[in-house]
């Protein structure tokens, strides 16, 4: 079991590393900003993510579960927060990209699903990315950083302690609990912040992982290019 103080205490950490990252830029080349027309005036341009700012920490334990009214641990501030998004990649060929004189910023190594009962949909990364690594022909110690979908802390939870992964090497930038996690998008939106964080501390591998509410999870390693 992992209790409400954990999944707390992650929540808490998942928007202090977000609001760190964004302090330091590091999500300036990762966000496009959105310019909002107003019905006067200039329009407002929107180049961070609001999310990370809205956090009051000293609200987080009194709020009430959002499931079980007895007995619950998720709540709307340890589960990832309702929000919009859009994310773009282009994924080609290594003979594509020297056609039309592209630099590539990361190579995928290997890539897997799976599944289980969709009541455990939550633990469902921690068997996709053992699959996705063996595709790629290499170990758990091989991985340098990994991103993990946070649907919910206890998704994070379950999952580093399932794969026995550092802490310290996971969502480095803040995850979706404190930037949202708009369905649809948020599978682009991890492999993107995976490469951001490989580049920023100069390493090479890097697995993404997500979940989804039908008892399946996908799984990507990629390798940045220097």
């Amino acid at each position: 079991d992992i209790s409400r103080e954990d999944q707390d205490s992650y929540c808490v950490e998942s928007y202090r590393r977000a609001q760190e990252a964004i302090e330091g830029g590091f999500f300036e080349k990762e966000v496009v900003p959105v310019e909002v027309p107003q019905r006067r005036g200039d329009p407002i341009v929107v180049s961070v993510d609001e999310e990370p700012s809205s956090i009051k920490m000293d609200k987080i334990p009194s709020l009430r579960p959002a499931f079980k009214r007895e007995g619950g641990t998720v709540t709307a501030a340890n589960a990832s927060s309702l929000n919009d998004g859009a994310a773009a990649m282009v994924i080609m060929s290594e003979e594509g990209a020297e056609a039309a004189g592209l630099r590539p910023l990361a190579r995928i190594l290997g890539y897997g699903d799976a599944e289980r009962d969709p009541v455990d949909f939550t633990t469902a990364p921690s068997l996709a990315v053992p699959v996705a690594l063996k595709n790629a022909g290499m170990e758990s110690a091989d991985v340098d950083y990994h991103e993990i979908n946070e649907a919910f802390s206890v998704v994070a939870l379950a999952n580093l302690k399932l794969l026995n992964l550092d802490p310290a090497k996971v969502n480095v930038f803040g995850g979706a609990v404190a930037l949202g996690h708009p369905i649809g998008m948020s599978g682009a939106r991890i492999v993107g912040t995976l490469y951001s964080v490989l580049k920023h501390s100069d390493a090479a591998v890097g697995c993404a992982s997500i979940c989804n509410g039908g008892g399946g999870a996908s799984a990507i390693v990629i390798e940045r290019m220097s």
